[in-house]
């Protein structure tokens, strides 16, 4: 039974037929293969008799965690690291892209569950020059992380012809009656029907069948499960299947994403089958998904169904698939312009771009605190109970879209008809409200996100409504986006990229030193505690987190030192983006600092009250060698020098994009 397969300790991916292993694989028998320990971390270590290396708490010392680095290794368009390892008690094990020349590692893959037996994992990695393995064993007696093998192949992670014993990671879905087995090998019995295997096409390959012998319920379920791929999915899933029907069998292929959701996207239209037949379905899909191989029985005397040779090509299989939509048309942050969002021309404009300098009063727009942005002043329509309208483009029926916007209020009495999100149809006939405001705003850019499906062409109109004057107020829109998928899955890569920050989560690694005579940078939500100093929400999300100084608990001329993580320096110019709050009549200095060695550099700095909004900031640099970024933050000389930061990103984007 595969399950059994999978969950033994003795799995051993042994090659048995036509799998090329590239340069970085390796099953530890005799050595390293190359890899080799980071000297700055704790040292790996190969177990005495092979087939393993180790990180093990008690072997920590002063070290936080062990870094296994790889050899430099072949560029692909495309390759899979596959990986065998096991967490025993508790920690977490990280697999990264380390590019040459580059600051920061890339995360693409993580795995933080303990297990009494050893598991399989695939990660997809494009452009690949070398890895790194980051091993964090709690500390503690019995605590372990173990690489068992690493193989780095060809292709993709859902590739997979059954020839090896870890069968590419894919799962069987556990039923006590039918279940996926591996099929084929001399073993066999010789009065089976099953056939032999495509891959070697005889009787000593291997491939995966599900027989209905043991089903006694109707429609009992049996289901071969790929892995989740580690990128977004569009071009053509291929594979060989057999089908033997005496009664009756229902076959059936899905795909499944984070969320659970299944989507059949294929089904056999013949009857039976003698031979191996192929099958090409064209997969289009912006986030990560499982492949669900799915057999149902009405007897035992369904027959069987066999598959092999799983294989996938980014290029599509039928010329009449074109590529997925693009809905970025629908996206505008305004500063250039309404993109192609337009209002209906009846009663006058009410929504119109604006760009102001923020005050007490007023904040700025979202994407630089100095920009453009919407601006629907609804007490100054022609009539009362006017009905303001903004639409946006049509899109395309039949896709799922997440729509993303950030929006204002000030000055409303009642916010029951504020701002409202329909999905209008061509006709200009409303489908349905699919957002509303539920909560009184405090003047603080607030992020919304939207899914939505229908069927036909559709376009968003943004709708605030003036029942009488004293009720009304302003409606502040910007940087709207569109994407395809549902929000609540990530499109993409499956982490944020290295060297970006939102506090949402945590501090993101960036550390201060607590010492006499300075002060502390705090992670908040929501607005200081000082009046008229420091924001009132955050820039990422509008009620997520920030760090800032409370200037209240410091002296004049006291700083606060937020440092980042070290980066290894690049051989290209570096780009540093942030966004930072200094208001009040107090507000002191915020500077940017590069540490390298023991000397320090001035990138960038503010003296003195900048504006009642967060304000964008750009910073270019170059360093070769290993260094530091820090944030300082001095206290002015009052109270009200509160000075906060959010959304820190520093990134090589144009490699990034490269990689995914």
């Amino acid at each position: 039974c595969l399950s059994d397969v999978i969950s033994s300790p003795a799995v051993a991916l042994l090659v048995r037929a036509q799998t090329q292993l590239l340069r970085g694989s390796c099953s530890f028998e005799t050595d390293s293969c190359g890899y080799t320990s980071d000297p700055a971390y704790a040292a790996w270590t190969i177990n005495q008799e092979g087939r393993f290396i180790i990180a093990e708490s008690s072997s920590f010392g002063e070290k936080e965690k062990y870094i296994l680095v790889s050899p430099e290794l072949e560029l692909r368009d495309w390759s899979c690291v596959r990986l065998v390892y096991q967490i025993s008690g508790s920690g977490s094990l990280q697999l990264h892209l380390r590019p040459e020349g580059e600051n920061f590692d890339y995360t693409l893959w993580t795995a933080d569950k303990p297990s009494d037996s050893w598991l399989i994992a695939g990660v997809d990695v494009r452009n690949m020059s070398g890895l790194l393995f980051d091993a964090k064993p709690r500390r503690g007696m019995g605590n372990s992380i173990a690489l068992f093998e690493i193989h780095i192949i060809p292709g993709y992670c859902i590739e997979c012809n059954f020839e090896e014993h870890h069968l590419c990671g894919y799962s069987n879905q556990w039923n006590p009656n039918v279940n996926w087995y591996v099929g084929g090998s001399l073993a066999r019995d010789p009065q089976s029907n099953l056939p032999d295997d495509h891959t070697m096409n005889n009787e000593r390959g291997h491939y995966m069948y599900v027989d209905s012998v043991y089903a006694k319920r109707f429609q009992e379920v049996a289901k071969l499960v790929s892995p989740m791929t580690t990128t977004s999915v569009a071009g053509c899933l291929s594979f060989y299947y057999q089908r033997d029907q005496a009664i009756g069998n229902f076959f059936s292929v899905f795909t499944k994403d984070q969320l659970g959701h299944y989507d059949e996207i294929w089904r056999p239209d013949v009857y039976a089958t003698t031979d191996w037949k192929l099958v090409q379905v064209d997969i289009k899909a912006p986030h990560p998904l499982e492949m669900v191989f799915e057999v149902a029985f009405n007897s035992p005397r369904g027959g069987y169904v066999a598959l092999d040779d799983i294989s996938f090509s980014p290029e599509f299989c039928h010329t009449e698939t074109g590529q997925s939509f693009d809905p970025s048309v629908a996206n505008c942050n305004f500063e250039e312009g309404l993109c192609q969002y337009y209002q209906e021309q009846t009663g006058g404009s009410v929504w119109n771009r604006v760009s102001v300098k923020p005050n007490v009063y007023r904040i700025g727009d979202h994407t630089t605190g100095t920009g453009s942005f919407l601006l629907a002043n609804t007490r100054h329509t022609s009539r009362s109970g006017y009905v303001g309208r903004l639409f946006g483009p049509s899109l395309p029926g039949n896709h799922k879209y997440c729509l993303r916007f950030y929006y204002a209020l000030h000055g409303f009495m009642k916010i029951d008809n504020a701002l409202a999100l329909y999905v209008y149809d061509e006709n200009n006939i409303a489908q349905e409200k699919i957002w509303t405001v539920s909560e009184r705003s405090k003047d603080v850019w607030t992020e919304v996100e939207v899914t939505y499906l229908k069927p036909m062409p559709t376009k968003v109109a943004f709708v605030s409504i003036c029942r009488n004057f004293w009720d009304c107020g302003l409606v502040s829109l910007d940087d709207i986006s569109v994407t395809l998928g549902d929000c609540r899955v990530a499109a993409g890569p499956l982490n944020p990229p290295p060297g970006h920050c939102n506090f949402e989560t945590g501090d993101c690694g960036y550390t201060q030193k607590k010492k006499a005579k300075k002060g502390h940078w705090l992670r908040i939500r929501g607005h200081t505690p000082t009046s008229y100093t420091g924001p009132k929400g955050d820039h990422t999300l509008g009620v997520g987190y920030y760090m800032y100084i409370e200037a209240s608990h410091m002296l004049p001329k006291q700083s606060a030192r937020l440092m980042s993580t070290e980066l290894r320096g690049s051989a290209g110019p570096q780009c540093l983006i942030f966004f930072y709050h200094m208001y009040g009549s107090g507000t002191g200095t915020l500077s940017i600092l590069l540490h390298k060695g023991d000397r320090e550099r001035l990138l960038w700095t503010r003296q003195g009250e900048q504006s009642v909004s967060w304000m964008k900031a750009t910073v270019d640099y170059e360093c070769y060698t290993r260094h530091w970024i820090i944030f300082e933050a001095i206290r002015g000389s009052s109270i009200r020098s509160d000075i906060a930061i959010d959304d820190i990103d520093q990134n090589d984007n144009a490699f990034l994009k490269n990689i995914f």
